[in-house]
């Protein structure tokens, strides 16, 4: 367990930290040791955030479990400490210690087995429990992988109008177990594109952990996906956790995403945009009609369940075409796909300069008749406030930050729009 803390020099939130730690160590110490694949393999586990603002600074903690080894463990550790800033602030990581939690966990393992062998002679299992297992395991086989990016997922992921889409493997292997199979999971906030793509087709209720983690997820689903209903887990439980009866609970009170996403701001009704981010102002006009009530449950019918008829589902209105992209804004985007590199072009379309990605902001303030940013990392409030302040009138990455305030005259063009 790597333990750290943190202190920057401005007002800073988790979804900042969490991306600056991705960001700015990714491509540092290879392929290996990359740690957004260490992620997705499990070898690391989810990292925890506690931030708090006083004074106009921000002071807290990381902490990130992994199954490393003891030298991998330590060198991902000083890694962090090469982060120099979070979103628009200075900062500062040190890290604290590093915790070997194997030997308490062995300590249990042992205590445990004691308890397990004093029960196994006292306790036969009933023909009914032994049929329930048979039926369970059954389910879980059931899982697959599915898409490019290798998504776990159930079997009626394509035969289904709706899908759910949770946060994990155990997620899905849960619905599993109590007969849902049009769950799909995302593994992390780093959204798969196979997801993205599936969005657009089906009617998406984004089913996720009651918990903080959760809520990243959702905002990280709203700007890149198409979501139609949000259902959350009791506070302070995981859906992996989660019984039929809840699991049944949660789907049934589930809401459209306007009425979600005005709960969450107290009801004012704004309409929220997926490409910003944000909610839409005087200047920026809302994206189509507002969306009809949630229908019944979409989930596939769990055992026990009253069979009820399917609603007809709800036509997605499609958004209008962006304007007219510079093909050769388009072309540098693709050249840089993968690299951490960005570009400073002239009116012309032509390189002023190439610099890694954390270096951009500072290039471009001392870089003078530059016209496009163009770049392969995630659009942030400096990088745009230093945009305006230089006259640029396009920038273009893979997408946006939580929480950014476009300035007036800027175009901003994501992946998604230069796909």
């Amino acid at each position: 367990m790597i333990r750290a803390s943190i202190s920057a020099e401005g007002v800073v939130e988790k979804p900042d930290i969490i991306g600056a730690v991705f960001g700015q160590t990714e491509g540092l110490l290879g392929e290996d040791l990359n740690l957004r694949d260490l992620q997705k393999t499990g070898r690391i586990g989810r990292i925890e955030v506690n931030v708090e603002s006083k004074g106009g600074k921000a002071k807290g903690s990381i902490i990130i479990p992994s199954s490393l080894d003891k030298t991998e463990t330590a060198i991902l550790a000083a890694s962090l400490e090469t982060i120099d800033r979070i979103g628009p602030c200075v900062a500062a990581i040190k890290v604290e210690k590093l915790e070997d939690l194997r030997e308490s966990k062995r300590k249990q393992v042992v205590e445990r087995a004691k308890q397990i062998m004093e029960m196994f002679d006292q306790e036969v299992p009933e023909s009914q429990e032994l049929t329930e297992e048979v039926r369970q395991s059954m389910r879980v086989e059931e899982i697959r992988t599915y898409g490019p990016d290798k998504c776990p997922a159930g079997p009626n992921i394509d035969d289904s109008d709706a899908i759910l889409v949770v946060e994990g493997r155990a997620d899905v292997l849960n619905l599993l177990r109590h007969g849902i199979k049009n769950a799909i999971a995302v593994e992390g906030t780093n959204v798969p594109k196979t997801v993205i793509d599936l969005c657009k087709k089906k009617t998406v209720t984004a089913f996720t952990d009651g918990d903080r983690g959760g809520e990243l997820i959702l905002k990280e689903l709203f700007q890149v996906a198409d979501v139609d209903f949000v259902a959350r887990a009791p506070d302070g439980k995981g859906l992996e956790d989660l019984t039929q009866k809840e699991i049944v609970k949660c789907l049934r009170n589930k809401l459209p995403l306007d009425q979600y996403l005005a709960r969450q701001r107290g009801g004012d009704g704004k309409r929220f945009r997926k490409d910003r981010g944000r909610p839409a102002g005087d200047t920026a006009p809302a994206e189509g009609p507002e969306r009809p009530p949630a229908p019944p449950v979409e989930a596939e019918r769990a055992p026990g369940e009253e069979i009820r008829e399917r609603p007809p589902r709800v036509e997605r209105v499609e958004r209008p075409p962006p304007a007219e992209t510079s093909p050769a804004i388009r072309e540098h985007f693709q050249k840089l796909g993968g690299t951490l590199q960005g570009r400073i072009l002239s009116a012309e379309g032509t390189p002023i300069k190439e610099v890694p990605v954390r270096e951009l902001a500072d290039t471009l303030q001392a870089t003078e008749g530059a016209q496009s940013v163009v770049f392969d990392g995630i659009i942030t409030q400096r990088i745009l406030d230093t945009a305006q302040a230089k006259g640029v009138q396009v920038v273009a990455g893979a997408r946006t930050a939580s929480g950014i305030r476009p300035p007036p005259g800027i175009r901003i063009l994501t992946a998604r729009d230069l796909s």
